[in-house]
Protein backbone atom coordinates (compact mmCIF):
# COMPACT_ATOMS: atom_id res chain seq x y z
CA UNK A 1 0.00 0.00 0.00
CA UNK A 2 2.83 2.35 1.03
CA UNK A 3 4.61 1.80 -3.00
CA UNK A 4 0.89 2.23 -4.79
CA UNK A 5 -0.73 4.66 -2.65
CA UNK A 6 -3.25 5.23 -5.38
CA UNK A 7 -4.05 1.54 -5.11
CA UNK A 8 -7.82 1.32 -4.27
CA UNK A 9 -8.87 -1.93 -1.48
CA UNK A 10 -12.34 -3.55 -1.78
CA UNK A 11 -13.39 -6.65 -0.27
CA UNK A 12 -16.62 -8.15 -0.95
CA UNK A 13 -18.11 -11.50 -0.73
CA UNK A 14 -18.25 -13.94 -3.50
CA UNK A 15 -21.42 -16.66 -3.68
CA UNK A 16 -21.19 -19.60 -3.66
CA UNK A 17 -23.04 -22.03 -6.05
CA UNK A 18 -26.81 -21.90 -5.51
CA UNK A 19 -27.30 -25.30 -4.57
CA UNK A 20 -24.93 -24.74 -1.78
CA UNK A 21 -26.58 -21.90 -0.92
CA UNK A 22 -29.87 -24.04 -0.81
CA UNK A 23 -28.26 -26.48 0.95
CA UNK A 24 -26.60 -24.42 3.94
CA UNK A 25 -30.55 -22.80 3.74
CA UNK A 26 -32.00 -25.72 4.31
CA UNK A 27 -29.48 -27.20 6.97
CA UNK A 28 -30.39 -24.13 8.56
CA UNK A 29 -34.07 -24.86 9.43
CA UNK A 30 -33.45 -28.75 9.72
CA UNK A 31 -30.92 -27.79 12.36
CA UNK A 32 -33.44 -25.54 14.79
CA UNK A 33 -36.12 -28.13 13.63
CA UNK A 34 -34.12 -31.00 15.68
CA UNK A 35 -33.09 -28.78 18.31
CA UNK A 36 -37.03 -28.04 18.79
CA UNK A 37 -37.38 -31.90 19.09
CA UNK A 38 -34.83 -32.53 21.27
CA UNK A 39 -35.83 -29.98 23.80
CA UNK A 40 -39.34 -30.65 23.86
CA UNK A 41 -38.75 -34.15 23.92
CA UNK A 42 -40.54 -35.33 20.94
CA UNK A 43 -39.90 -38.64 18.77
CA UNK A 44 -40.14 -37.66 15.23
CA UNK A 45 -39.21 -41.51 14.51
CA UNK A 46 -42.68 -42.26 16.11
CA UNK A 47 -44.53 -40.63 13.24
CA UNK A 48 -43.13 -42.19 10.37
CA UNK A 49 -43.66 -45.73 12.29
CA UNK A 50 -40.03 -46.11 12.32
CA UNK A 51 -37.69 -47.54 15.35
CA UNK A 52 -36.48 -45.17 17.25
CA UNK A 53 -32.27 -45.20 16.65
CA UNK A 54 -30.34 -44.86 19.80
CA UNK A 55 -28.64 -42.13 19.18
CA UNK A 56 -31.85 -40.61 19.35
CA UNK A 57 -32.23 -42.08 22.22
CA UNK A 58 -28.92 -40.56 23.67
CA UNK A 59 -29.98 -37.16 22.66
CA UNK A 60 -32.83 -37.51 24.70
CA UNK A 61 -31.23 -38.45 28.06
CA UNK A 62 -28.44 -35.80 27.30
CA UNK A 63 -30.40 -32.63 25.81
CA UNK A 64 -27.72 -30.47 26.30
CA UNK A 65 -25.02 -32.20 25.02
CA UNK A 66 -26.94 -33.40 21.87
CA UNK A 67 -27.87 -29.94 20.87
CA UNK A 68 -24.45 -28.57 21.12
CA UNK A 69 -23.58 -31.50 18.92
CA UNK A 70 -26.47 -30.72 16.41
CA UNK A 71 -25.55 -27.04 16.28
CA UNK A 72 -22.00 -27.17 15.96
CA UNK A 73 -21.98 -30.32 12.92
CA UNK A 74 -24.92 -28.17 11.68
CA UNK A 75 -22.88 -24.91 11.35
CA UNK A 76 -19.53 -27.12 10.29
CA UNK A 77 -21.25 -28.36 7.31
CA UNK A 78 -23.39 -24.60 6.62
CA UNK A 79 -19.46 -22.73 6.52
CA UNK A 80 -18.71 -25.60 4.05
CA UNK A 81 -21.04 -25.12 2.06
CA UNK A 82 -20.78 -21.39 2.20
CA UNK A 83 -17.23 -20.99 1.60
CA UNK A 84 -15.89 -20.44 -1.86
CA UNK A 85 -12.61 -19.84 -0.95
CA UNK A 86 -12.00 -17.17 -3.77
CA UNK A 87 -9.27 -14.73 -3.64
CA UNK A 88 -9.59 -12.53 -6.66
CA UNK A 89 -7.73 -9.28 -7.23
CA UNK A 90 -8.56 -7.01 -10.24
CA UNK A 91 -6.46 -4.05 -11.39
CA UNK A 92 -9.06 -1.04 -13.16
CA UNK A 93 -11.25 -4.02 -13.49
CA UNK A 94 -9.06 -6.28 -14.93
CA UNK A 95 -9.10 -9.34 -13.21
CA UNK A 96 -5.11 -10.28 -12.90
CA UNK A 97 -5.30 -13.32 -10.31
CA UNK A 98 -7.50 -15.72 -9.53
CA UNK A 99 -7.60 -17.85 -6.51
CA UNK A 100 -10.62 -20.12 -8.14
CA UNK A 101 -8.32 -20.56 -11.29
CA UNK A 102 -5.01 -20.93 -10.04
CA UNK A 103 -5.84 -23.21 -7.06
CA UNK A 104 -3.90 -20.85 -4.71
CA UNK A 105 -2.75 -17.57 -3.37
CA UNK A 106 -0.17 -15.43 -4.99
CA UNK A 107 2.72 -14.95 -2.88
CA UNK A 108 3.60 -11.48 -1.74
CA UNK A 109 6.87 -11.01 -4.62
CA UNK A 110 4.15 -12.60 -7.64
CA UNK A 111 1.77 -10.09 -6.14
CA UNK A 112 4.48 -6.63 -6.49
CA UNK A 113 5.05 -8.30 -9.76
CA UNK A 114 2.03 -8.63 -11.40
CA UNK A 115 0.77 -5.33 -10.30
CA UNK A 116 4.53 -3.57 -11.32
CA UNK A 117 3.27 -5.32 -14.58
CA UNK A 118 -0.06 -4.00 -15.12
CA UNK A 119 0.49 -0.73 -14.15
CA UNK A 120 3.59 -0.75 -16.67
CA UNK A 121 1.36 -1.88 -19.02
CA UNK A 122 -1.32 0.42 -18.37
CA UNK A 123 1.35 3.62 -18.75
CA UNK A 124 2.60 2.27 -21.64
CA UNK A 125 -0.96 1.97 -23.33
CA UNK A 126 -1.86 5.64 -22.44
CA UNK A 127 1.80 6.66 -24.20
CA UNK A 128 0.08 5.02 -27.98
CA UNK A 129 -0.94 7.79 -30.07
CA UNK A 130 -4.72 6.91 -30.81
CA UNK A 131 -5.27 4.76 -34.61
CA UNK A 132 -7.87 6.37 -36.39
CA UNK A 133 -9.65 4.06 -38.63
Amino acid sequence: IQRYPDIRIEGENYLPRPIYRHIASFLSIFKLAVICLIILGKDPFTFFRMETPGIWVWGQENKIYACMMVFFLSNMIENQCMSTGAFEISLNDVPVWSKLESGHLPSMQQLVQILENELKLNAHMDTLPLQRS
